[in-house]
């Protein structure tokens, strides 16, 4: 049922995407013997600013405690939503290749929800619990962009490269009762994406998607609570919706 819920948001967001872009070519085509920012291309590098959206999730492993376990029945990740913001510098190398630094402040809160076979005195007595993550992450990816050739005002480009997380509201070292679900505060993996470059006359408009996923187990791991004893392992999994303004 996740797979599906992310697969239709993921569907909707790239509805939604397309219909920009084709509003947006629209108006390009009607002003297309007019060449905006034509020395572009040549800049050896450049900088820009990032305003993004994010669908962001945990990857959950169940420990085998879990089916030991006679009182949490069901422990899953669910979807939220998220905010970033960021600066760019990119790296002219040729006419196809590119290297882009794109440090950026996510703000985001992740959640696994619980269904327990008695109810939890500290929720209200609910058999079903939601234990919401706070993150407020500094990311700091480096992307190598590959872009087609120049048509007009309109360029396609796509992306690969790697991140390092810091989370900056990590719990891992937390020692309150309360703290249930306790994160690390270092994370890596990869990232993929397409991206379209849209030229006006002061300005580079860049509408992009990526999927941004964590390949380090960030659960720290606690034998006494048992909201996180019957989990083993936690990775973070994101897709980014973000428009970059360059110059």
């Amino acid at each position: 049922m996740l797979y599906l819920h992310c697969t239709k948001k993921i569907t909707l967001t790239l509805l939604i995407t397309v219909g920009l872009l084709n509003c947006a070519f629209a108006q390009f085509s009607q002003s297309q013997l007019e060449i905006n920012l034509s020395d572009h291309d040549s800049k050896p590098y450049y900088f820009g600013i990032t305003i993004a959206g994010n669908s962001t999730r945990f990857q959950t492993s169940l420990h085998p405690r879990f089916l030991q376990n006679d009182s949490v029945l069901v422990a899953e990740p669910t979807n939220t939503g998220g905010a970033s913001l960021g600066l760019s510098g990119t790296l002219r190398l040729s006419n196809r290749f590119q290297v882009r630094f794109n440090p950026q402040l996510f703000f985001a809160d992740r959640s696994i929800r619980y269904k327990l076979s008695y109810p939890d005195p500290s929720s209200f007595n609910e058999t079903e619990v939601i234990k919401k993550v706070e993150s407020i992450t500094m990311s700091f990816p480096v992307h190598i962009k590959f872009q087609s050739d120049r048509i007009g005002n309109f360029r396609v480009y796509t992306l690969a490269g790697i991140k390092g997380d810091i989370d900056m509201a990590s719990n891992a070292r937390a020692k309150r009762a309360e703290e249930l679900i306790k994160i690390e505060k270092n994370d890596w993996g990869p990232e993929f994406g397409i991206g379209f470059n849209f030229y006006f006359p002061t300005f580079i408009f860049s509408p992009e998607i990526k999927i941004s996923n964590g390949s380090r187990n960030i659960h720290a791991r606690d034998e006494n609570l048992r909201f996180s004893s019957v989990i083993d392992r936690i990775q973070s999994r994101m897709i980014v919706f973000a428009i970059h303004l360059e110059g």
